[in-house]
């Protein structure tokens, strides 16, 4: 039986790297795979999933509009597949992952899904949420805070490297923009050292009024 896979991590864990290995070790045993990336992501090109180190593949882009189960059904009348592979999967919605989902159900093709678990304030994405419903299998893809322990959140930054607390959910970014960070240092940098419960239902900026 086919599954559905969801990889998931703060930046900097090596998603794309990952992913990149899966398709080729499915390739070099003679067998075929499909490649999806966001189509709001195109720092490294269009239609290119690309690692920090050095590697990359072209692919095919999703973006609201995509239906993935269509693209897959209609690859299939000209080869066959035998994996899907989604870059970015943070940004799929509900709708694309349940087409995921149909995928390794209906198709019987297994979709290794890779992506963030939570924006710049700790809040779930859209295709993060979903796929932490009905993934057959989650797997954390792991990385280091600066402290050394194990970073599990994205703080963003602005230029002077200051935690930015207000903003879009989506913000295309890599190094410049965000730091991968361990819970207590993500909470610190982004509401202070006595940061709680209280201090994360505030309003950004309500702690700071006195």
């Amino acid at each position: 039986m086919a599954k559905l896979y969801f990889y998931y991590s703060a930046m900097n864990a090596g998603k794309s790297t990952t992913l990149l290995q899966s398709s080729f070790n499915y390739q070099e045993r003679g067998m075929n795979t499909i490649l999806f990336t966001a189509a709001i992501d195109d720092r490294y090109g269009e239609a290119v999933i690309s690692s920090r180190i050095g590697l990359e593949a072209t692919a095919r882009v999703f973006d609201e509009a995509t239906d993935l189960f269509t693209v897959v059904t209609d690859s299939l009348k000209t080869r066959p597949l035998h994996c899907v592979l989604v870059d970015e999967a943070q940004f799929l919605s509900k709708d694309q992952v349940f087409q995921a989902a149909a995928i390794a159900d209906s198709l019987r093709i297994p979709v290794l899904c890779y992506g963030l678990r939570t924006d710049f304030r700790a809040n779930l994405f859209e295709g993060s949420k979903w796929l932490m419903a009905l993934a057959d299998e989650l797997n954390e893809l792991k990385t280091i805070c600066t402290c050394g322990k194990k970073a599990t959140m994205n703080l963003r930054i602005d230029g002077e490297g200051r935690a930015v607390r207000e903003g879009q959910s989506i913000e295309i970014g890599g190094n410049d923009r965000y730091i991968a960070l361990c819970r207590k240092h993500f909470m610190e940098k982004l509401y202070g050292p006595q940061s709680g419960p209280d201090t994360m239902n505030a309003a950004p900026g309500e702690k700071d009024k006195g």
